[in-house]
């Protein structure tokens, strides 16, 4: 993967730190929030589509403090969570989607693309997006 992404490292009740990746940054009520994948494991998703559920994905709230120039990552109230994970769900779903997201050119300037899989009116994929 071409992208660099950002890491961050927690530490549990028994004072081991571990890293988590930022897989995705997103807005929800006024609210900074990211999606974090467990990277540790053998599973290579940070790097590759995976479908390995294991290795946990978390959803965080981003609190910036401007003074010191540092941002937090909390946990989101309990409340949130529901409407999150659906939102989380979403948004990397659109992230998977084959048909959309590697073309930002308009129908009529395609032509003059050179993405592969930009066939626009044609559809490749089972993801369901073409029913949305």
């Amino acid at each position: 993967m071409d992208e660099e992404r950002d890491y961050v490292v927690f530490t549990d009740e028994d004072g081991n730190e571990f890293e988590l990746d930022v897989i995705r940054y997103f807005d929800y009520k006024d609210n900074e929030y990211a999606i974090l994948a467990d990277c540790s494991g053998d599973c290579e998703c940070c790097d590759e589509e995976c479908d390995d559920e294991e290795g946990g994905l978390y959803v965080m709230r981003i609190i910036v403090n401007e003074e010191d120039n540092t941002e937090e990552f909390v946990p989101p109230a309990d409340e949130d969570m529901d409407e999150l994970i659906a939102l989380a769900e979403e948004l990397l779903s659109e992230d998977d989607c084959c048909c959309g997201d590697d073309c930002d050119c308009t129908e009529e300037e395609c032509e003059a693309c050179d993405h592969d899989e930009c066939k626009h009116g044609e559809h490749h994929c089972d993801c369901g997006c073409e029913d949305k």
